[in-house]
């Protein structure tokens, strides 16, 4: 399963800060890239471990990433 992953910098953190945007309320954060993606993973794979423990079935969506260019 591929999903998309949104990856931003925290500066109040000090760290990354990542999210799923298929599973909603699906984040987690780590101090470097690697270890937010690894903790996202971990929080995925609980995201859905629950789920199917409910017998209910991931809200996923089909996202396409759109990129928009400004001049400043």
């Amino acid at each position: 399963m591929k999903l998309l992953i949104n990856l931003q910098y925290d500066f109040e953190y000090s760290g990354f800060v990542a999210d799923c945007p298929a599973l909603p309320g699906c984040m987690s954060q780590g101090k470097t890239r690697k270890e937010a993606l690894k903790n996202i993973r971990e929080a995925i794979r609980g995201y859905v471990k629950v789920l199917k423990k409910h017998h209910q079935t991931a809200p996923l969506e089909v996202t396409i990433p759109n990129y928009v260019e400004i001049k400043i």
